[in-house]
């Protein structure tokens, strides 16, 4: 397979596609719902996978129904969070295989999510992996998040390439359709959801992991 162009940068998505963050924020979800005696179903989750906490908490209350003490229970997922955090949260396969072959190709590279730019610190600084990245679109740089295109938008703008040559990489639905309609040639490496028929018609690949999409550029003319 090629490109429908040739790569001009690349855009990642961090939670779930560099990071095994959605796990753990499941577990944490799973952990806190049941300290407040109710459950938090994987199919409810997966809703809230790739959204801003603003859209998140509109689904959690929807869930856990009116009166629920969300600060409460955000609080409870916090902590939990954290604590995994601290203990380090594992890169996801190929994410310093793809990093050297972008660099092998001299493409810059930008990392658009809708976490906060201190998640971002805390999740890769561990690692040794901010310098590798050339621009940083954080929730706080958006006025719309995902699936709006903005935050790939913002990205490809820092970068200075336009939309249709980028590379987008994510792991979720609503991500892949901020990228999409972005104009990016959007690849999808599922982690907590999977593929499915509207995720086939918008992206130009479903890949197993990063080391099929760092494959894939190797072939790249830039």
């Amino acid at each position: 397979m090629s490109f429908p162009r040739p790569v001009k940068a690349v855009v990642f998505d961090m939670d779930g596609l560099l990071v095994a963050t959605e796990q753990v924020v499941f577990a944490a979800m799973q952990h806190a719902a049941a300290s407040f005696g109710g459950e938090m179903p994987f199919a409810t989750f997966q809703r809230m996978v790739g959204l801003r906490h603003e859209a998140s908490d509109l689904i959690l209350m929807e869930h856990f129904g009116e009166g629920f003490d969300l600060p409460a229970f955000s609080a409870a997922v916090s902590v939990y969070f954290r604590t995994e955090q601290a203990a380090g949260i594992a890169l996801k396969a190929g994410v310093v295989e793809i990093l050297d072959r972008l660099d092998a190709l001299k493409l810059p590279r930008a990392i658009a999510t809708s976490s906060s730019r201190y998640a971002v610190e805390q999740s890769l600084g561990p690692h040794g992996l901010l310098p590798r990245f050339d621009a940083f679109i954080t929730r706080e740089a958006q006025e719309k998040g995902k699936p709006h295109p903005e935050p790939f938008l913002k990205a490809a703008a820092a970068l200075g390439v336009d939309p249709a040559s980028c590379l987008a990489l994510e792991d979720s639905h609503n991500g892949v359709r901020s990228a999409s309609s972005a104009g990016m040639m959007t690849v999808m490496v599922p982690d907590m959801l999977d593929p499915t028929e509207e995720m086939e018609t918008l992206t130009v690949r479903i890949a197993a992991d990063l080391h099929e999409v760092a494959a894939l550029l190797a072939g790249q003319a830039v």
